[in-house]
């Protein structure tokens, strides 16, 4: 993978935040394509959780300042910026106080789901998209981790779709069992419609549910990857039989050559 241009976009990242199995992923991966010489970046939320002191992130004043369009309403976009030590990968963090500006990710203390999950979803994809744009740095291969990342597939492919610099990015999604209970915010297939996405892909949102979500990527993305060692049987079932190219679940000592090989087919 010498020289190949990985992006990782991730819903959560270690040593940024607590060990889980995408989070884990997200570090593991980038590092594997790293060793072998492939140019890498990684992109996440940046969570009020984050601690930029020790952490040492810093505000990409060229990147920041635009304005993302989320369900009509303009909302400002802040780049910021680390590197993950002795690894010498950058990762940039997708920030905007109303979205990230808490101390927990997904769920408030009480464990229920934040109500604008969704909006932070389209955020955060838009985000990284804008900034790739930004930085003129076009990835062979966008890969996409976490379910706050999972709206990326059909964004790049449809929102995105004049865009010419992506025109040879493939698409793969990482698949994990790392699931939120409940469904996300019940307007959400109006403001995925605002953006003007296929009434097919729009569909698939009228109820979102984690599994739902993850179809949806499934269905818009190049290649996927089973990332755990269960999934819903449902989500099994439909990665086998969407015809997409798909690595089953590989244990960590034999990762490096099974996603190698797999990045490789896709491309």
């Amino acid at each position: 993978m010498k020289d190949k241009r990985i992006l990782y976009v991730s819903s959560e990242v270690v040593p940024y935040l607590a060990e889980n199995e995408v989070s884990l992923m997200s570090y593991d991966a980038p590092k594997m394509i790293n060793d072998q010489g492939g140019q890498i970046r990684i992109f996440m939320p940046r969570y009020g959780s984050i601690n930029e002191r020790r952490h040492q992130l810093h505000e990409v004043i060229r990147l920041s300042g635009m304005n993302l369009v989320v369900n009509d309403i303009d909302m400002p976009l802040i780049i910021k910026v680390a590197s993950i030590p002795k690894e010498r990968i950058q990762v940039y963090f997708i920030d905007n106080d109303e979205y990230f500006k808490r101390k927990t990710t997904f769920t408030d203390d009480d464990g229920t789901l934040y109500p604008d999950n969704d909006e932070r979803a389209i955020f955060f994809t838009k985000g990284v998209i804008e900034t790739i744009k930004k930085l003129n740095w076009v990835p062979d291969i966008i890969h996409v981790q976490g379910w706050m990342a999972a709206l990326l597939p059909a964004y790049l492919k449809h929102y995105y779709k004049d865009e010419s610099i992506f025109a040879d990015t493939k698409v793969v999604t990482s698949v994990f069992n790392e699931a939120f209970d409940g469904v996300l915010n019940a307007t959400m297939k109006e403001k995925v419609a605002f953006d003007k996405l296929p009434a097919d892909v729009v569909e698939d949102f009228a109820q979102a549910t984690f599994e739902n979500i993850m179809i949806n990527a499934i269905k818009n993305s190049d290649g996927v990857i089973i990332a755990s060692s269960e999934l819903p049987s449902n989500l099994t079932k439909f990665i086998e039989s969407s015809e997409k190219p798909f690595l089953p679940y590989t244990a960590k000592e034999g990762m490096a050559e099974a996603y190698t090989n797999f990045y490789q087919n896709i491309l």
